[in-house]
């Protein structure tokens, strides 16, 4: 992915923001870069380390994918195979810092256990490798072989254009379509393909995003070689005049179909978001129903870029980069910099008369988790855990973790309002390394109707991922205490509790 201008987005947040917050600016670097002139040596792919003694500095996530070393941004080309789940990420091979964009790559036979492999495709003579998908042309269409995992991408210079590769050994080593690009560009506003069969009218379709001119232009292909134009999606979304919309994915749900698209700036709070439209889509063109939005995935600060695995059948598996472009650049981690959210599972369900977008973490954390335990405030922890809290809602309340720093990340509940605030304030832990780090509140709907709400805290070195009721709300936040929260108490309306462990995934 790509992200942007850089000046232009630092001047637009300094005016949104001067009505909140104060001393705000953006990390988000691309303005203005061309990799062929800034970057001219093309470098070469590193065996990663994998040795379990690794992982273990301060702030480094135990139950999230992270690279062991340099900066990663985006997933993509996430796509199961032979009953291997493809990771492939946006990655600087040289650095911790973004630049040199190629696809990292990891693999998982259970969506937990990540095994980072070589670098999979590094730029070339048509620029930088930003972001999109991968799929299994099980027909041969691009006559690559059958089942050849195909790669589509954005080839990234002056200009952003589609270019594809293509596997034959099941991701190890890819070779780059020799009439590339697939989609020539003349401009910056047109990139992150995300393809997927559509058997309806026996063709690939790709969605690519517009950038900050706001849309998403969908093509088809026979061939996965050469694509024609089919429709433009474009919305009015009042209040939000100005966003830069990225990372599309077009997702069938039953008989209804969503598009996940993710902005910057313009998130729910500030910064960077992801948001959904529901609709259907005719093979041709996508129609968003008559609703409020945007509707959003996540309520929280650092859940960006998601889009889902493909060829998983039925399930609609996503993961999305844990970060923020406010201050992906500075967050204090070395050597790494970013991780991925823990996978969600997405469920279409009707709230009130209306879709509602779930996104539970995956069954599959299981694997990782001892038995359910019983407490009244100490977490016998140490890598990270699960913390579940079944709540009365008849009267206000509030959840505090904490540590024997004194370190503190509060959640009110409004049980009037249906409401829940969390609180990334400097008693969090470590925020001083960026202005717009710490945030006052950050609020979101429970979407529940009943007298109870249960919430899950998925609690980690420097994360937590909160969802209630089977991810009818999700609110993913990065934190920065001296170590991990290992204390709780909650205040007002009787509730139940419990936490399990969970072991790391390194070792």
């Amino acid at each position: 992915m790509k992200k942007s201008a850089y000046f232009s987005l630092v001047a637009m947040v300094a005016v949104v923001m001067a009505a909140t917050f104060v001393a705000c600016g953006s990390d988000d670097p691309k303005q203005d870069y061309n990799p062929l002139i800034d970057n001219p040596q093309p470098e070469q792919p590193t065996t990663p380390d994998n040795s379990p003694t690794g992982r273990n500095e301060q702030y480094r996530p135990q139950i999230h994918f992270t690279p062991a070393k340099n900066w990663m941004n985006d997933p993509n080309g996430m796509v199961y195979a032979d009953g291997v789940y493809h990771l492939f990420y946006q990655y600087n091979p040289q650095g911790n810092d973004w630049g040199n964009m190629s696809w990292g790559h990891a693999t998982s036979p259970d969506l937990i256990h990540w095994t980072e492999q070589p670098v999979a495709l590094t730029r070339d003579e048509l620029g930088d490798i930003f972001s999109g998908s991968a799929v299994i042309d099980k027909q041969n269409t691009a006559g690559f072989g059958t089942n050849a995992m195909v790669a589509i991408y954005t080839s990234a210079s002056s200009v952003q254009q589609q270019s594809i590769a293509y596997s034959t050994d099941g991701g190890k080593t890819f070779t780059r379509y020799s009439g590339n690009p697939v989609i020539r560009n003349n401009d910056d506003n047109l990139r992150d393909p995300k393809v997927f069969w559509h058997e309806a009218t026996g063709k690939w379709i790709m969605a690519l995003a517009k950038g900050w001119k706001m849309g998403v232009e969908f093509y088809g292909s026979t061939d996965l070689k050469n694509w024609s134009h089919l429709s433009t999606f474009v919305t009015d979304l009042p209040g939000r005049p100005s966003l830069q919309w990225e990372c599309p994915d077009l997702i069938q749900m039953g008989d209804k179909w969503v598009l996940l698209v993710s902005v910057n700036p313009g998130g729910p709070i500030l910064g960077s978001g992801t948001m959904y439209f529901v609709g259907n889509f005719d093979g041709t063109s996508f129609t968003a129903d008559a609703l409020d939005y945007p509707l959003w995935l996540d309520y929280g600060m650092d859940n960006y870029a998601g889009v889902t695995w493909s060829n998983t059948g039925d399930r609609k598996l996503m993961i999305g980069w844990m970060n923020n472009w406010q201050y992906a650049g500075s967050v204090p981690c070395s050597p790494w910099r970013s991780a991925m959210t823990l996978p969600r599972e997405l469920k279409l369900v009707e709230y009130e008369g209306k879709p509602l977008l779930c996104c539970p973490v995956v069954p599959e954390i299981d694997k990782i988790a001892d038995q359910w335990q019983k407490t009244d405030a100490a977490l016998n922890v140490k890598d990270a855990y699960q913390l579940r809290i079944t709540l009365n809602l008849d009267k206000n309340s509030i959840i505090t973790l904490s540590n024997s720093a004194d370190e503190k990340y509060v959640i009110d509940i409004n049980a009037a309002a249906r409401t829940l605030t969390a609180h990334r304030t400097a008693s969090s832990g470590k925020t001083s390394f960026n202005g717009s780090f710490s945030i006052p509140s950050m609020q979101a709907p429970l979407n529940v109707s009943g007298n109870t709400v249960t919430l899950d805290l998925f609690v980690d070195q420097s994360s937590v991922e909160l969802i209630s009721n089977d991810g009818v709300m999700s609110m993913t936040n990065l934190v920065f205490p001296q170590t991990i929260y290992n204390h709780f108490t909650v205040t007002g309306a009787d509730c139940e509790v419990k936490y399990r462990s969970l072991s790391s995934i390194w070792n």
